[in-house]
């Protein structure tokens, strides 16, 4: 399993408890089944801060009642390096993303764009394969890290990839300016507004999630796609002719 375990999972130091909703989603649908969640990050460095930040993530998501699962993409091919993509890796990544109802996606900036890791994780998850759609339907928050100061490049970039794998990319984002200040000695984000930011964004993410839930194939139901199966609609099971029709 490519799975980066959690240290600490319930140990938050930089949250005011005080100011915290535990469940962030209540009243917006079903929170009986937890939300879950797969995070991927683009570094490979020992001390990656677009990991660090995606772990401060996972831990929030946690306290939010969700699941959440971390992809370690270190033995990750590039796309077409093995011959139909067959590789352990890979259908491990898009295993997990067919088991989760969100992402999130946190690159570093390099050269004022995100990182050939992040964008090859994306690259393995195609629109489509074996009648399986691993991302559409899917919620997504972005994140980037920066070396100096604050951009949105990587976060701009994540959204129109998001936009393109059929995903609800929600409106809330972090960006995180001279990464190398935000965490101490253990690995753990320091209390300050970049942290916030992103207790926000996992609070954002977990409510869209859950009000998408109960919708998200029809949101997804395109005619060019029933087209393209074959059989037509049933106007027995279209309320929407039953409707029209009596009125």
């Amino acid at each position: 399993m490519r799975l980066r375990t959690l240290t600490e999972p319930d140990h938050l130091p930089a949250l005011d408890p005080a100011y915290v909703i535990r469940r962030p989603a209540l009243g917006l649908g079903d929170v009986e089944s937890p939300p879950r969640f797969l995070l991927l990050y683009g570094s490979l460095r020992e001390r990656s801060y677009s990991r660090l930040c995606v772990e401060e993530a996972a831990r929030l998501l946690q306290l939010f009642g969700a699941e959440t699962r971390i992809f370690d993409p270190s033995d990750l091919p590039l796309p077409d390096q093995v011959n139909g993509d067959d590789h352990p890796a890979v259908h491990e990544l898009r295993e997990l993303s067919t088991w989760s109802e969100g992402h999130v996606w946190c690159s570093p900036e390099r050269h004022g764009q995100i990182t050939g890791i992040m964008k090859a994780q994306i690259d393995h998850l195609p629109l489509s394969y074996g009648g399986v759609r691993p991302t559409q339907g899917r919620t997504l928050a972005v994140m980037q890290v920066s070396a100096g100061s604050q951009s949105f490049n990587s976060v701009n970039t994540l959204r129109t990839l998001g936009r393109w794998m059929r995903m609800f990319t929600i409106p809330n984002q972090s960006s995180v300016a001279k990464a190398f200040n935000e965490f101490d000695a253990e690995g753990r984000m320091k209390p300050s507004s970049y942290y916030d930011r992103i207790v926000d964004v996992m609070e954002e993410l977990v409510r869209f999630t859950v009000l998408i839930r109960p919708h998200a194939q029809q949101l997804v139901d395109r005619y060019s796609e029933r087209k393209e199966a074959g059989p037509p609609a049933d106007p027995g099971r279209d309320l929407s002719r039953i409707v029209i029709s009596e009125s």
